[in-house]
């Protein structure tokens, strides 16, 4: 595993992501705040082709998760449909990894998503992209090629 980042190359950068451990990573939860949860979840499965899962919450408001559990790689985290909270492209940009950002991204653009920065090189760290979502959130996308 690579411990100087800025003398990792590309594969050992990537080998260190792939087995990144779980202590090492204090992020473990996020939300992503939402006007329509029935909207959201047909656009993020459909983006990322997997199955949010309901998620118990207060009567306050409707969540649904992201698949995994805690603790897990990375962070966890899920949709939310709340009084208090509104979607926006401004503030915390939560990123997904994904194999190929600009292939999510062109997908994101025929679900009807605004493509705000496509496909870019970051150097040793890969790619990323800057999309937003049905509800008005960006969100990134990162990938190694």
């Amino acid at each position: 595993m690579c411990r100087n980042v800025s003398k990792c190359d590309k594969r050992s950068r990537k080998e260190s992501f792939s087995r990144m451990d779980t202590f090492k990573n204090p992020v473990t939860w996020f939300e992503i705040y939402v006007d329509d949860l029935e909207r959201a979840k047909e656009f993020y499965e459909s983006l990322f082709s997997i199955e949010l899962l309901p998620q118990e919450s207060s009567p306050d408001f409707k969540a649904l998760r992201f698949p995994g559990g805690m603790p897990g790689l990375g962070s966890m985290g899920g949709l939310m449909q709340h009084p208090m909270r509104k979607p926006s492209r401004e503030g915390t940009l939560v990123y997904f990894h994904v194999e190929d950002c600009g292939v999510i991204a062109e997908r994101a653009a025929s679900l009807g998503a605004q493509v705000f920065r496509p496909k870019w090189s970051i150097g040793a760290d890969g790619f990323i992209a800057i999309i937003g979502d049905s509800e008005g959130n960006a969100i990134g996308l990162h990938s190694f090629r």
